[in-house]
């Protein structure tokens, strides 16, 4: 068995009570003393500290930014080019038959691209890169950084104590700031569906930014328990769950992240890997969709459970993906695939819980509306 790795937080995180558990090959807090719903409600009323340095922090270098823009669209079906400096956007890794190998965040940052890719994937998705785009591009593993996540309505007036310009920032901003007397390269972003930032600081400096950001009366820290929590009710895909190599962007609901001119009739249409399956399943829609699902009671419906058309009789048409309780929503909530024919809001269908199918019925998402800052 691999061991386990730890990021430049793990001693605080067992200090602070971090019940700890396996997580993308790392020792991750799954909930600190307090509990994932304490925790959730904090986050959604002041401010979280999540640590992310389990995710792989990687960057593109080239003869300038256009060059390893143009090579980075050769894989991924997403504007780079026209990204402005100081700006990030959502991608996705595919493969030839248009299947997601990784969501990732991109940012264009003066003369280089900044990538946060996945834990589990971003051993794979570096080599990717490498494959790929070297030796025209220079892909750099940035392993010396740590990542820190400060989300909730709070996060803006505790960051600007420490960076007044944080203030200006907007929804998916980069830019590097004086944290503390730390160098930090923060993005406006998260993925809590609250407003909020990542911080990237150097791993040797990050335990004391962490401590000082904690000080805060508004903040407590987070752990994964409430991420997933949080970013279910928000909608948002976790990988190896609700996207993965035999799902497309246009089935996954993630067709609003190809920006127009990669879509066909575009100036750059295709051109990235798995491009005549992606447009055309935008072009005549998917034959199944990802969507929201509100179970009738109080029990969540979890990961895998089968989806009826029917009460009784007939075979599976879907499976939930990510379920859980919602505690902002106040009941349980989920996401899963149905056919394109059963997706419309309101359609009631029944999940297979311990041989007793339950109602559910097909939810718009995302359940709780996004709190950024735009």
């Amino acid at each position: 068995m691999t061991e386990l790795q730890r990021t430049p937080l793990f001693d605080l995180h067992v200090e602070l009570g971090g019940k700890m558990v396996p997580f993308a090959g790392y020792e991750m807090p799954v909930q600190y003393p307090a509990g994932i719903m304490a925790e959730h409600n904090h986050t959604r009323a002041r401010a979280g500290l999540f640590d992310v340095s389990h995710m792989g922090q990687v960057i593109l270098r080239a003869a300038d930014y256009a060059a390893a823009a143009a090579a980075l669209e050769a894989l991924i079906p997403m504007d780079v080019l026209g990204l402005a400096e100081g700006r990030q956007r959502y991608g996705l890794f595919l493969n030839e038959a248009g299947g997601i190998l990784d969501d990732l965040m991109f940012a264009n940052r003066g003369d280089h691209l900044f990538l946060v890719v996945n834990a589990a994937c971003k051993a794979a998705d570096i080599a990717h890169l490498k494959a790929a785009l070297e030796p025209a591009v220079r892909v750099e593993e940035i392993t010396d950084r740590a990542l820190l996540a400060l989300q909730g309505p709070a996060a803006e007036s505790v960051l600007t104590e420490f960076a007044p310009e944080a203030a200006g920032m907007r929804f998916m901003d980069v830019r590097t700031l004086e944290l503390d007397g730390i160098e930090a390269w923060v993005s406006r972003s998260g993925y809590t569906g609250e407003d909020g930032f990542e911080i990237s600081v150097p791993a040797a400096r990050a335990e004391a930014l962490a401590r000082r950001l904690l000080a805060h009366d508004s903040v407590a820290p987070i752990g994964l328990g409430a991420r997933d929590s949080l970013r279910l009710e928000a909608g948002l895909c976790l990988y190896g769950h609700d996207i993965d190599t035999g799902t497309l962007p246009g089935e996954a609901a993630l067709s609003w992240a190809i920006q127009k001119v990669r879509r066909a009739g575009g100036a750059r249409a295709g051109g990235f890997p798995g491009a005549a399956a992606v447009l055309a399943q935008l072009a005549e829609g998917p034959a199944r969709k990802r969507v929201g699902l509100r179970p009738e009671g109080r029990a969540p419906m979890r990961e895998g459970v089968p989806l009826f058309a029917e009460a009784e009789g007939g075979t599976a048409i879907g499976q939930v993906t990510s379920g859980g309780f919602g505690p902002t929503v106040g009941g349980p909530v989920a996401m899963g695939y149905v056919p394109a024919g059963l997706a419309a809001p309101g359609t009631r269908l029944f999940g297979e819980v311990r041989g007793k199918r339950l109602p559910v019925a097909v939810a718009a998402l995302p359940f709780v509306a996004a709190n950024f800052k735009r």
